[in-house]
């Protein structure tokens, strides 16, 4: 079942596993103390399995099953269901009650360790990613599904609402960032639905949204790499409340130089960042490498 906060408990071997399983640790230690909370609206849990689509030839991946409520609804429709959950005690329960069904995998682990093209029933296979993002690891989890962007189709997410707020913003909002511009570059955006804390149990003090992304990526439309494109961008929000130009001259570029690309992919000289689109984004870094 979704829920918002969970125990994380898993030793690894490696030694990426074990720095993996010291940042889970310290995320443990400094979360909020709001126990639990379990998702129990059925409304609800029906309409995050409907927004997957038609799973009956496909592989889903259930981030943070829980108690198994979704996992339910989506072990009776998917061809393969592949559950990570951190919770050894749920863990347990999940692969007890799910015996009986050997479409249904438990992988008790911290899913910032997982490895979705390895989760493909086969190599051309795309995934379908279910599930809810603790709100201290929301970002690192979103960068690992678009890591591995070419193994998965979509993924229907639960993020605390003002977090999906700045997902789902448009450049010229407030909440458009870095976070925005890097879910945009990889996925198209849906908000689908927000649940109020009345659908969990206990009550959480924030409301929570479902998004669904679908992978989508950009890149090569805007002609820009990856990497080099977003880490680009993470200059150009550096402090988000300043002018572009400025963290640009901060950045190391002369002002004519950017001067010059401003003026080429009309962007205003005084525009921010959180102003500017991403075919602008794009022309101002392609403009840059170029000097």
């Amino acid at each position: 079942m979704l829920r918002i906060n969970r125990q994380a408990h898993l030793a690894h071997e490696s030694p990426r596993n074990r720095r993996l399983e010291a940042a889970q640790s310290i995320w443990m230690q400094q979360r909020p103390k709001l126990g639990q909370n379990f998702l129990v609206s059925p409304t609800a849990q029906a309409a995050i399995a409907d927004a997957l689509g038609d799973v009956s030839r496909r592989t889903v991946v259930e981030i943070g099953p829980g108690r198994g409520a979704i996992t339910a609804i989506l072990a009776a429709r998917a061809r393969r269901l592949v559950a990570i959950e951190l919770d050894r005690n749920f863990a347990a329960s999940l692969r007890e009650q799910f015996a009986h069904r050997p479409s249904v995998e438990i992988l008790e682990q911290t899913v910032l360790a997982a490895d979705f093209a390895a989760l493909r029933g086969a190599e051309e296979e795309r995934l379908l990613v279910v599930g809810n993002l603790p709100y201290y690891i929301t970002s690192d989890i979103l960068l690992l599904l678009f890591r591995f962007h070419a193994s998965i189709e979509r993924a229907v997410v639960m993020v605390q609402r003002e977090v999906a707020a700045r997902v789902a913003a448009h450049p010229g909002s407030s909440d458009y960032g870095v976070l925005s511009a890097t879910t945009q570059m990889y996925a198209r955006v849906e908000s689908l639905l927000t649940l109020p804390p009345e659908a969990f149990s206990p009550r959480p003090q924030v409301h929570s949204t479902v998004l669904r992304l679908t992978m989508a990526p950009r890149f090569d439309e805007l002609q820009v790499a990856p990497d080099e494109f977003l880490a680009f961008v993470r200059t150009c929000f550096a402090q988000k409340r300043k002018m572009l130009s400025r963290n640009l001259r901060n950045a190391g570029f002369d002002a004519a130089t950017i001067s010059a690309a401003l003026e080429g992919c009309e962007v205003s000289p005084n525009a921010r960042a959180e102003e500017v689109d991403p075919s602008k984004m794009a022309c101002l870094f392609r403009a840059l490498a170029q000097r």
